[in-house]
């Protein structure tokens, strides 16, 4: 039997630079980004709500005041063409092909405090598995109205557990809460790798760290403060390693997943059952 391992990634941050609202749906609403978490951060104090339903009920207000739609494909059009860290695009047919040739099965997802619509609306979305992110609620109509699911900090967390059961229908819960032996879970946490990039990612970072898996948070070129809050990640030994949002043939993060593939192959031969016979 094949091994099976599973990718997930964070995305702001993690597969593309920046937050995917300041790229083209801000834009449309001339509203300036520094602004715009201000306002949101600020509502979130003032109600004492939670960030990620603040900031998609300031997405549906904005929209809604300069008259934007607000259809489930307006979500997904603006996320296409979002910009990518080099490499990303062709990431994934590299890491599948090296995985089938080490004799193991690659499944890719990701757990994200973004909108799955904009996700949706990407050219790496046919590659993944499954997006787990915060997405909106929409009316009779086919008009978003508010948040359906909101992925904060803490809730990244039940998505690996999701991902480790095979649980990956949102609506039943009976699966993700129900017993089933390590041994039978289609994805062993050890053979799990996270990716992401910051704060927002620590509870993931120490899930799939302390079960058994491997964590890797990354940073852009040319940020120092990034690169210094990886280093920190590392000394409060959150992650395994830091390293440059490089995801091109080659670079310092494929060399480090390629490696983990390599345990992975070299732990499932030996612990495969003898044959029983002998020379």
């Amino acid at each position: 039997m094949q091994a099976t391992v599973a990718i997930a990634y964070d995305f702001d941050g993690t597969l593309a630079p920046g937050n995917m609202q300041e790229h083209r749906f801000l834009p449309k609403l001339s509203i300036d980004a520094v602004d715009f978490w201000r306002r949101s951060t600020e509502l979130a104090k003032a109600q004492q709500g939670d960030p990620i339903l603040t900031y998609m009920h300031c997405m549906i207000e904005g929209a809604r005041y300069a008259g934007l739609s607000m259809r489930r494909e307006d979500w997904v059009a603006h996320g296409r063409d979002l910009p990518l860290f080099p490499g990303v695009e062709t990431w994934f047919a590299r890491i599948n092909a090296a995985a089938s040739v080490r004799g193991i099965t690659m499944q890719h997802y990701v757990i994200s405090s973004g909108l799955r619509e904009m996700i949706d609306g990407t050219s790496i979305r046919p590659h993944l598995g499954a997006v787990f992110a915060s997405g909106f609620l929409y009316d009779g109509s086919g008009v978003a109205v508010g948040a359906a699911v909101g992925v904060n900090y803490t809730t990244k967390t039940q998505y690996l557990f999701r991902i480790n059961k095979g649980a990956l229908d949102l609506s039943d819960n009976e699966a993700v809460n129900a017993y089933q032996a390590p041994e039978d879970r289609p994805v062993p946490f050890p053979n799990m790798i996270f990716i992401g990039d910051g704060d927002t990612d620590i509870p993931s970072f120490r899930t799939v760290k302390e079960m058994g898996g491997h964590s890797i948070a990354v940073f852009p070129p040319d940020d120092e403060a990034r690169a210094a809050k990886g280093a920190k990640l590392i000394h409060e030994q959150r992650v395994h390693c830091a390293v440059l949002a490089d995801y091109t043939a080659g670079a310092e993060l494929e060399r480090r997943v390629l490696a983990v593939l390599d345990l992975v192959a070299a732990r499932a031969i030996v612990t495969a059952p003898s044959s029983g016979t002998s020379a």
